[in-house]
């Protein structure tokens, strides 16, 4: 069971002429789907294909060409939906959703506005100072992507590439519960952290496959909590939408830039006109790009060519049973079972990748140690050289055979080091590496004790000098290290220089 006990974080507080203002931030997150084929068509869904490649005769909306829905697109709004602890619907409904655009081939989006496939779920937000809020999510529902206008190819035209045109997105419609900036990364970031887990999307912002639109108000302290006791919106100002950002970074930029505009317009007795906008990181500012849409404006009504999608509490419950363990809950058991840190839990759960890694690497081991070695060794170094864990030189086995040869004193934490130096850029089997290069570690005390004999009578003011100040006598520790190559026990090295020293 998870301990759900956390302290909120407090909400953003601008400091406007007039008033102190706080920030109420509501998040639409578009996510595509990781499935080799779109939502209605076989069309491939890769990535970085000629244009207008991946595009079978729906997609383009020739005439008579109907949709055919992609179960295995439906199997992963289920188990995304599932793995937010929201309430799975069985029996939703796709929409048309109509506007022109020139890369919308029909004319129309099939969407689910009525009847989503999921409904409300909860997602916790960590913040890095120990706080954390619950954002609870109002509904998932599937849509149609729109294809691509490029119009930086030709000073005179646009083009069209309608490759992503019927990818399936997961749209995440969270409740305007996220209260500043860095709340509203890290929302992101930890949708992108469990959705990467399920499989259901990739979370690569730069190619698009995860992109939020975020709704930014702004209001006077204690109207949010009057808000929330009401569920009266009037308590809240008017909010703009920002449009289709895909960068952290520019989207606590944006909201930031977006409230101070709008504590401006109402500081100056103006008022803010619901409308959706655009974020020019180059200039620092938003911009209107066209007034809100309500939905009567897209004259929604069912799709007449695809009947409501039912599907089966038992489907539901074999996808709820093959769910891999979340991010929440993989924390809370390095925690519990590991005795790690907060912290050290929290980086080791960043992704999936690592989670699994740390994983194999501490069974049976010590795990602050396997952890130790894991975020500090391993990681350090890839970062240095700029790589991935899934490219990592070093095997869960590998450094798991070097922890254990630390474990059984075979060699030392400093040459451990060096040990894992050799098998990061030569590989090999880390006992066989240690035997056949003499690296194991001296513990025969008597051959310590003798280089350590040899120090003291070759330097007899040194140990006038230790007795009166026992500090010194790390000297005698680090010149028995040297003479035996680092390979002596340190453990016995000291405890053998205090005997001797007295």
């Amino acid at each position: 069971m998870l301990d759900l006990t956390y302290e909120l974080p407090k909400p953003k507080v601008i400091a406007g002429a007039k008033h102190d203002w706080e920030l109420v931030i509501g998040m639409e997150v578009h996510a595509q789907v990781s499935s080799n084929a779109k939502l209605f068509s076989g069309a491939s869904t890769k990535f970085g294909a000629e244009p207008n490649s991946n595009v079978a005769f729906v997609d383009a909306a020739m005439p008579g060409m109907l949709p055919v829905i992609n179960e295995y697109c439906v199997e992963q709004a289920v188990r995304t939906g599932l793995g937010l602890k929201a309430d799975i619907n069985l029996w939703s409904a796709f929409d048309r959703k109509n506007y022109f655009y020139p890369d919308l081939p029909q004319g129309y989006q099939i969407s689910q506005l009525y009847h989503p496939i999921v409904g409300e779920g909860e997602v916790l937000v960590e913040l890095g100072d120990g706080t954390a809020r619950m954002v609870r999510i109002e509904r998932i529902h599937m849509e149609q992507d729109a294809g691509k206008s490029i119009h930086d190819m030709d000073p005179a035209m646009s083009f069209v590439d309608l490759n992503r045109t019927g990818v399936c997105l997961m749209e995440i419609v969270s409740r305007p519960d996220i209260r500043g900036p860095e709340e509203a990364a890290a929302y992101i970031a930890k949708l992108r952290q469990i959705m990467r887990y399920l499989g259901t999307c990739d979370g690569n912002m730069q190619n698009g496959n995860l992109r939020a639109d975020v709704n930014v108000s702004i209001c006077l302290p204690g109207a949010y909590e009057r808000y929330q006791e009401t569920q009266d919106f009037s308590h809240l100002g008017t909010r703009c939408e920002i449009k289709n950002m895909n960068s952290m970074r520019f989207i606590q930029q944006a909201i930031e830039v977006e409230a101070r505009r709008q504590i401006a317009i109402v500081e100056s007795g103006g008022k803010v006109e619901q409308e959706t906008r655009l974020y020019d990181p180059d200039k620092g500012e938003t911009r209107s790009m066209r007034s809100k849409e309500e939905a009567h404006d897209y004259r929604y009504f069912p799709d007449p060519d695809l009947l409501p999608l039912e599907i089966e509490q038992a489907w539901v419950d074999d996808i709820k049973a093959n769910l891999p363990e979340l991010p929440d809950e993989k924390k809370a058991r390095f925690v519990k079972d590991f005795g790690l840190t907060d912290y050290d839990a929290s980086v080791l759960t960043a992704d999936v990748e690592s989670a699994n890694y740390f994983d194999e690497v501490a069974k049976g081991r010590n795990g602050k140690l396997a952890a130790n070695w894991v975020i500090n060794e391993l990681f350090g170094r890839l970062k240095k050289d700029d790589k991935d864990i899934t490219d990592s030189p070093v095997s869960p086995a590998q450094l798991g055979g070097v922890i254990d040869l630390i474990a059984s004193d075979a060699i030392s934490g400093k040459i451990a080091k060096d040990l894992f130096e050799i098998v990061y850029t030569e590989g090999g089997n880390p006992a066989e590496i240690v035997e056949a290069r003499g690296m194991k570690q001296v513990t025969d005390t008597g051959a310590i004790e003798a280089a350590l004999d040899e120090i003291i009578a070759a330097n007899p003011d040194q140990v006038e000098k230790a007795k009166v100040n026992p500090k010194l006598a790390g000297w005698f520790v680090g010149q028995v290290m040297k003479a035996t190559g680092g390979k002596a026990n340190p453990k016995a090295v000291n405890d053998l220089v205090a005997a001797k020293l007295g």
